[in-house]
């Protein structure tokens, strides 16, 4: 009798999930979080990385962090389950390993920098980004490169590392792997299960260092239905809308992110 009510005690004890009742921060996040859906279905792709650098207008960088992660590998599901099996195997064995070593790379920087000084670095991530988009029309006219052990292994390192700092490892991933001109679907493969595996990977990291808990937790299901409503209109834009234009204003809106973010991290 004592330890059924030693076990009821435990549970009215036990913490409900809480979320972030700020209505400024949904303000902000239900339009990153349908931007980031929109771009993985497939309509001006590469926006995933928008949703950290706006939540952390109002919430502190990890936090952000942890609710994107979140929402991330909602996200993956779909996109991992259709790429499955059709990536280059040869890329993927040098690229997988070693952007699990920058996983653990990023954790452990997040655990050394201050969090003004990560506000910073996401911000400089962020322009990064930026320059490297303009960089992607050079690539475009220059011949494949061969496969290359040592700058895949560094580019993955660096893209494992700034992804899980920031969800943005995109431009250094794709420094390595746009030169190789591969075939699309194969491309494509490559990068959806790879980044989908990193993101699942960082949940790890992320667990220890209680960017999981329950507030993020909460938080991110009350933006979940936002995901699959995302990638719908991802795909249903296609048709609908310029995606240049799209991708302009998104372009903007993340330029004047990060300079805001690195001046808040290091100059304010």
């Amino acid at each position: 009798m004592s330890e059924s009510l030693t076990l009821t005690s435990h549970l009215h004890k036990a913490r409900p999930l809480n979320i972030i009742n700020d209505p400024i921060f949904y303000a902000i996040a239900i339009p990153a979080v349908l931007v980031s859906a929109i771009g993985k279905g497939g309509f001006a792709g590469a926006t995933s990385n928008i949703m950290v650098p706006v939540m952390a207008l109002m919430v502190p960088v990890p936090q952000a962090a942890g609710i994107a992660l979140i929402l991330l590998c909602a996200m993956d599901i779909s996109g991992v389950r259709a790429w499955w099996g059709k990536w280059d195997a040869r890329e993927m064995r040098l690229l997988l390993p070693a952007s699990m070593v920058g996983v653990a790379l990023g954790a452990a920087l997040f655990g050394v920098l201050g969090p003004r000084t990560v506000q910073g670095v996401l911000g400089v991530i962020t322009l990064a980004f930026l320059a490297w988009r303009f960089l992607v029309g050079l690539l475009a006219a220059a011949p494949a490169a061969p496969f290359n052990a040592l700058k895949g292994a560094i580019c993955a390192i660096a893209s494992g590392a700034t992804s899980t700092l920031a969800h943005a490892g995109g431009p250094p991933m794709q420094i390595y792997l746009l030169p190789r001109k591969l075939p699309r679907e194969v491309f494509t493969a490559t990068n959806v299960v790879l980044f989908g595996l990193i993101n699942y990977a960082k949940l790890v990291p992320y667990g220890a260092m209680g960017l999981l808990d329950l507030t993020n937790l909460g938080t991110a299901l009350v933006l979940l239905p936002l995901c699959p409503l995302g990638v719908y209109l991802g795909i249903w834009l296609q048709s609908r809308m310029p995606e240049a234009l799209f991708y302009r204003i998104i372009t903007v809106a993340l330029f004047l992110l990060g300079v805001k973010l690195t001046w808040d991290g290091f100059f304010a």
